[in-house]
């Protein structure tokens, strides 16, 4: 599963700022199957509307999931009504300020771990074989390069000369400590995502500006 934009995952953390809502977050979260909001709001004294509403809240900000069923313990006119209940959302929300991607860099390389357990190959060639791969895969449908990494945290502006450099490293914090490592990683992972944009591959290039990607995408390459 993609995970949510940055904005709407900036927002997400954000809306637990709210004592409130936080409090019941943590009351679904810790309830043994899914909770409706009676429950919720006699469990925490709150007003049903109340509760309600911010229940609603975590579930538009991605928290929360909601089902529909019969509520256990219910009897009376209308307890037969499926009720609306809420659980954790099964997708985790992190944010960070900038933008970073550790979750993708830590796929990738225990992804490259198993694939070189399994098949022999030096860790190094199957990173580079597994990014290329994943890049492809999460590329795959974009609209366009450009669009698919800024989605991915890159932050990608136009150099003047047709192409594009990349604000912001999604794995900065790695890549000051393993620069060649997570480099070959992250190059990979962009040709692969450039082959699925329809763009050739060649256009990812190194970029040595300090503070940025080590990655740049070159302007048009025009064929020979």
């Amino acid at each position: 599963m993609r995970r949510l934009p940055w904005g709407r995952r900036v927002a997400a953390i954000a809306s637990l700022g709210d004592e409130k809502r936080r409090q019941l977050f943590q009351l679904v979260a810790s309830w043994d199957g899914a909770v409706g909001r009676d429950d919720a709001a006699d469990t925490l004294g709150l007003p049903r509307s109340t509760a309600s509403f911010h229940l609603d809240k975590l579930v538009q900000d991605g928290l929360l999931a909601v089902e529909f069923h019969k509520a256990a313990g219910k009897a009376g006119p209308g307890s037969g009504r499926p009720a609306k209940m809420y659980r954790p959302a099964a997708s985790e929300v992190s944010a960070s300020v900038p933008d970073r991607n550790y979750d993708l860099a830590g796929e990738l390389l225990a992804a490259a771990i198993e694939d070189s357990t399994a098949t022999g190959e030096a860790v190094g060639d199957s990173l580079r074989t597994t990014s290329y791969r994943k890049g492809r895969e999460l590329a795959a449908g974009a609209e366009g390069l450009a669009e698919f990494m800024a989605g991915e945290g890159y932050d990608p502006q136009p150099d003047g000369e047709g192409g594009l450099v990349l604000a912001n490293c999604p794995f900065h914090r790695l890549s000051d400590g393993h620069p060649d490592v997570v480099c070959a990683m992250n190059g990979s992972f962009l040709r692969g995502a450039a082959a699925a944009c329809g763009e050739p591959e060649e256009r990812i290039m190194p970029s040595g500006v300090q503070g940025q990607c080590c990655a740049r995408i070159a302007g048009s390459i025009t064929p020979p």
